[in-house]
């Protein structure tokens, strides 16, 4: 939007000048803020990079929940993809992603957001590069800031990528008309507790979350300098690379409790729930029935669904908080 002023012109008219308005280069500034550019951008990645790998991540949870004696998903990635094309079709491959979209969005944005935010106050001076385990603190904070804020959609989005699996023991749901988004949130808490039914399995996630968040953003900081010489610009392959060896390696550490998660946000789920008592009782039952392996469940699509999510999620909010913090630095 522009204003009008008046200049002379060459025969002594008046000639309308453009002038920026004083409102759009407030809100550039605004954008431009550190925080507030990480926070909008992290939203993006998020969207970006789940949606480039939804039937991986859907295919990941139906392994997860899947337990000893069960094998309608057994065999290879490919075989189990192809078992949910031809029953569920391309809806099938994208179910829940949604829902993960609206959760993932402000999840990576509180992320990002609150990285930069809990930096300020760990680093050493301002501006300053932050060591590793600094980065790890911060990542860890920002983990379990994001995490809490939005676990109810994330139990909600585990609900309904089940609810249409062929499962045995949800025989006949496929024939029903499924329940949406609200539905399935509504129905929680209407039947399985209130608010703390939205945020059952919260504890083995905030433990996995921390670690996870923090390596990633340590990881990820370390590669991409030890790929970038000195003085040079970090490339968008480089990038890309420290993206997805960051992905890899924080995904790999704290996968169990990925596993630990899932299975309690089915905890008291008609036909399919565990009923664990507590986490200890989780890990030493899946342990003794399902061998060390249980843990690991869904571990290869996870890896599979690593390099892709986690490099264009890197690639794309550096992009986008680079676009932003570009815009306070043009001139009115």
């Amino acid at each position: 939007m522009t204003q009008s002023a008046s200049v002379a012109g060459t025969g002594g008219d008046e000639v309308p000048a453009p002038i920026q308005s004083s409102s759009l280069i407030r809100l550039q500034q605004t954008l431009a803020q550190p925080v507030t550019a990480a926070f909008l951008a992290g939203g993006v990645a998020g969207a970006v990079s789940r949606t480039v790998v939804s039937p991986l991540e859907r295919l990941k949870i139906l392994f997860q929940v899947q337990s000893a004696g069960k094998d309608e998903y057994r065999g290879s990635v490919g075989k189990a993809l192809m078992k949910i094309w031809r029953e569920e079709g391309f809806k099938g491959m994208m179910r829940g992603n949604g829902t993960n979209c609206i959760r993932i969005v402000p999840y990576s944005a509180v992320q990002f957001g609150s990285y930069n935010f809990y930096k300020r106050f760990i680093e050493p001076s301002p501006g300053a590069d932050l060591s590793p385990l600094r980065r790890l603190v911060c990542g860890g904070f920002a983990g379990i800031t994001s995490v809490t804020f939005t676990y109810p959609l994330d139990i909600v989005r585990t609900r309904l990528s089940i609810q249409s699996a062929s499962f045995a023991a949800l025989s006949g749901a496929q024939d029903k008309k499924l329940p949406g988004m609200w539905a399935t949130l509504t129905t929680m808490y209407k039947t399985e507790g209130g608010i703390l039914a939205l945020y059952r399995g919260i504890i083995p996630t905030v433990a996995g979350v921390a670690p996870y968040v923090g390596l990633n953003f340590m990881v990820y900081e370390s590669v991409r300098k030890y790929f970038t010489p000195e003085g040079e610009k970090p490339s968008v392959v480089r990038r890309l690379a420290a993206g997805a060896v960051s992905g890899a390696v924080a995904q790999t550490c704290t996968y169990p409790f990925d596993v630990l998660r899932r299975r309690f946000q089915i905890n008291s789920m008609s036909g399919l729930g565990y009923q664990y008592k507590s986490i200890w009782d989780a890990v030493y039952r899946i342990v003794s029935q399902e061998g060390i392996r249980g843990m690991y469940k869904g571990i290869v699509p996870n890896l599979l669904k690593v390099a892709p999510s986690m490099a264009s999620s890197w690639l794309s909010f550096e992009l986008t908080r680079d676009m932003l913090v570009g815009w306070g630095k043009i001139d009115p």
